[in-house]
């Protein structure tokens, strides 16, 4: 079932993470990761931190609600956006760092899923007054990326050589920039607020197209930095539930 409110969100989302647990699977990985970013989104509503708390509890809703539902259609063999499909196939697959498997899901999440939830929660002209807190749930979701970047990088060590292949690690040799992913989706959002569904599909499954050529890219980012990783991912330690515990 969709959930309703935050709190049913973040249930939700615990269960997907203890089921990953046991079951071993890297799904949980990206779960982990986005439970703490809705808790944090919870505080934020709670402390006033956001322009409109109503607003942002029923934004963060529908964005969840999106990542919840491509989850269960992947899970029972029904539609889903590609971009969601390739970052749930390659859970299975051994060799992709864990911060890849992450990155996979945040581009889904945000390039595609994040646009389309704004749109929801204030369409037409009221996409504007959404912008403040739009850019403050994605402040929290980027300073949570960092936060787990220097986790990983302090139990791999060698996770650090990623930063020395020409910057940093998201924008380098991941090919993965959250300034750029927000701008991408305020202006999907902007786009999509005026439409009706109908007209909006056209445009979700041509963006999804792109979406997915990204990442292939998070997945295959060039010799030398494919290289690099495949080094890294041998120094990378833990079971699939050690590092589950370690994001969550």
């Amino acid at each position: 079932m969709p959930a309703k409110t935050i709190d049913e969100v973040i249930q939700q989302l615990e269960e997907i993470i203890d089921r990953s647990y046991w079951q071993k699977s890297r799904l949980g990985y990206f779960a982990a990761l986005y439970r703490k970013v809705t808790i944090e989104v919870k505080k934020g509503i709670k402390s006033g931190f956001f322009e409109d708390g109503e607003r942002m509890e029923c934004f963060d809703v529908i964005f969840a609600n999106r990542y919840l539902y491509a989850l269960e259609q992947y899970q029972s063999n029904g539609e889903l956006t590609r971009s969601w499909q390739l970052a749930f196939e390659t859970s299975k697959h051994l060799w992709p760092l864990v911060l890849q498997h992450l990155l996979l899901g945040m581009n889904a999440h945000i390039n595609l899923d994040l646009g389309i939830a704004a749109a929801k929660t204030s369409p037409k002209g009221a996409i504007l007054d959404l912008k403040e807190d739009f850019n403050k749930i994605n402040d929290i979701l980027a300073s949570l990326v960092d936060e787990v970047e220097r986790k990983l990088a302090h139990i791999w060590p060698i996770l650090k050589l990623l930063d020395h292949i020409g910057g940093r690690t998201d924008e380098t040799l991941i090919n993965f920039s959250m300034e750029r992913a927000r701008d991408q989706a305020w202006k999907l959002a902007r786009d999509l607020a005026p439409l009706e569904q109908t007209d909006k599909m056209p445009k979700i499954a041509a963006l999804d197209k792109d979406i997915v050529m990204l990442a292939r890219k998070i997945l295959n980012p060039g010799l030398i930095a494919s290289a690099t990783a495949m080094i890294i991912r041998l120094g990378e330690r833990g079971s699939i539930p050690q590092i589950i515990d370690i994001l969550r």
